[in-house]
């Protein structure tokens, strides 16, 4: 019987009995399976928890805790990726629509910028403005409306970022602070459940140990227009309206990157792009 007959306490149970016995946390007892308890200390979550969960009677389980018990389980992707589905439901349900707008005070300082490209997020990292050289930096992308969709969805982000694993890991350790700070929020657990299902990296990463990500670093991108860029963000957080952040992506003064930056201005002025434009 495939796995996808299965509910979530089905699915967990059927793959505890899956486990060899030299799989399991316990390997000197020499019986099929794996039992609940030592399931539950491998995931770190009480017996308890873990019982109900199996008997369908649990409330839906934080991502954290769907990462673990993959771990646990020791499940591949394609079954990791069915726990997620059998966790979390909603997750296929479309995102509430964005309702955050950016400041006429910011939106005018991003569009006096002619060689810098920045762009407005959100909590859920979800671009709510950019400006002129932004727009042409990011213009390949085709979901380019929510940073981790452009990262870990786009088919554009393999070419686009010369660093993608560093990239990608400083994204996921972004989306962990704010699930943290905010871990009620249903656009932040419908995103997280859209990547775990649709991007096994994704769900490699938000399994793995935590990372710290850093306000500042340096990006090579590419852009088939103008090349390689090499180049530095700085990340600010807009005091007036909380958890949207100001991203700026700046070059080396006087450096072909630098050049590179104001001729995507000036590209975006000829196919007619207006600063300032929501994504």
């Amino acid at each position: 019987m495939d796995s996808g007959d299965f509910s979530l306490g089905g699915f967990l149970r059927r793959h505890r009995d899956l486990l060899r016995p030299d799989r399991r946390p316990d390997a000197r007892r020499r019986v099929p399976g794996a039992r609940r308890d030592e399931i539950a200390r491998a995931a770190g979550i009480s017996t308890g928890h873990y019982a109900r969960l199996e008997q369908d009677r649990a409330a839906r389980p934080s991502w954290q805790t769907v990462a673990a018990l993959a771990r646990a389980l020791h499940l591949d992707d394609e079954a990791t990726a069915q726990l997620y589905r059998l966790a979390r439901p909603a997750a296929h349900r479309s995102r509430p629509a964005r309702r955050e707008r950016v400041s006429p005070e910011v939106r005018r300082l991003m569009d006096g910028w002619n060689g810098v490209a920045a762009i407005v997020v959100d909590t859920a990292q979800d671009v709510l403005a950019r400006n002129a050289p932004a727009s042409v930096l990011h213009g390949r992308f085709t979901r380019d409306g929510n940073v981790p969709h452009m990262v870990f969805l786009d088919p554009a982000a393999a070419e686009h970022f010369g660093d993608w694993n560093r990239t990608a890991a400083d994204v996921v350790a972004d989306l962990r602070r704010a699930v943290r700070e905010a871990p009620d929020d249903p656009r932040l657990t419908t995103l997280v459940g859209e990547l775990s299902i649709h991007s096994a990296p994704f769900r490699r990463l938000w399994a793995a140990r935590e990372t710290t990500t850093i306000a500042r670093r340096r990006l090579r991108l590419f852009h088939p227009e103008v090349g390689e860029l090499h180049l530095t963000t700085e990340v600010f957080a807009i005091a007036r309206a909380a958890g949207q952040r100001l991203v700026t992506y700046q070059a080396e003064p006087g450096s072909a990157s630098a050049d590179a930056l104001v001729l995507l201005g000036t590209l975006a002025a000829r196919t007619g792009i207006t600063p300032g434009a929501e994504a």
